[in-house]
């Protein structure tokens, strides 16, 4: 029998986690998906702003903040696992404002929460230095505010953002350390010369990797490297969209139907959600 954790459990959960080794925390988009990765057996969950986006119909960094602050909260309630929040930039140019929408995403029930160094919605460009991390001390000073156990995780996004720039990636990382980050994550890294930079920049502080695509690096590799979380961003969602349009335009385009042929059945999906409402 499954012993329900309080939010409280959670939260400490997902701090331990971070303590040794390395961990993957995958990205589900919905409470289906979230379910059946805990089923698996995956002690911690990241949502992912894309694929929340895709499933509804919307292209990513375009959610409101309603939107996303009712997805996390649902999430968040579905599992018996520590959730981190894929929390972008706080939804807010304005320090003052994010901070009190960091306050908001901490009452959904999250364990940790993400903070990207880039206005929302931008597709290239980093907010200035001091800014970035002004606004990383921000976030820090909102979770203390409320009182909660919630991990920060400070993002810099130089190399998914059109800044490929590791010195000044590096910087970021140990000025984001000194603001009160608990883990680093700097997407877009992929050679062991940019993660043992960006590890040892971390100072000690656990550092996620984002393994979106084919990178030739296993777990193992990855805790090598001292590489302590992983993530996959919207990769498993992009999965499942991919698996739909290619089945999708079989059937328009040439009148097909064998894209079905060996997809997993309607009464095998019931058992298991039955199980998990158990």
């Amino acid at each position: 029998m499954t012993i329900v954790r309080t939010t409280s459990q959670k939260r400490e959960a997902f701090f331990q986690l971070h303590q040794t080794g390395c961990f993957t925390i995958p990205n589900p988009w919905n409470i289906g998906t979230a379910r059946c990765l805990e089923q698996m057996g995956f002690a911690a969950l990241a949502s992912t702003s894309s694929g929340h986006a895709y499933a509804n119909g919307m292209p990513d960094g375009t959610q409101s903040l309603e939107m996303v602050l009712a997805h996390l909260s649902e999430l968040a309630a579905a599992v018996n696992i520590p959730l981190n929040a894929d929390f972008e930039n706080g939804y807010a140019d304005d320090i003052e404002q994010m901070q009190q929408n960091i306050i908001r995403c901490v009452a959904t029930g999250i364990a940790g929460l993400s903070i990207e160094d880039v206005p929302q919605g931008a597709a290239e460009g980093l907010y200035e230095f001091n800014v970035a991390v002004s606004r990383i001390s921000a976030a820090r000073a909102a979770i203390d505010q409320t009182g909660e156990r919630v991990l920060l995780t400070a993002r810099t996004e130089g190399f998914i953002r059109g800044a490929p720039d590791l010195e000044q990636t590096t910087r970021r990382i140990a000025a984001f350390v000194e603001a009160g980050a608990d883990c680093i994550y700097a997407p877009g890294i992929k050679t062991v010369e940019q993660i043992s930079a960006v590890v040892k920049a971390a100072n000690g502080r656990p550092v996620n990797m984002l393994c979106g695509s084919a990178m030739g690096m296993t777990v193992s590799e990855l805790e090598a490297l001292g590489v302590r979380r992983i993530s996959v961003g919207g990769a498993l969602a992009r999965v499942a969209m991919d698996s739909f349009l290619r089945v999708a335009q079989q059937i328009a385009q040439e009148g097909r139907f064998d894209g079905f042929d060996g997809i997993i059945g309607g009464a095998q999906l019931d058992r298991q959600f039955a199980r998990q409402s158990d």
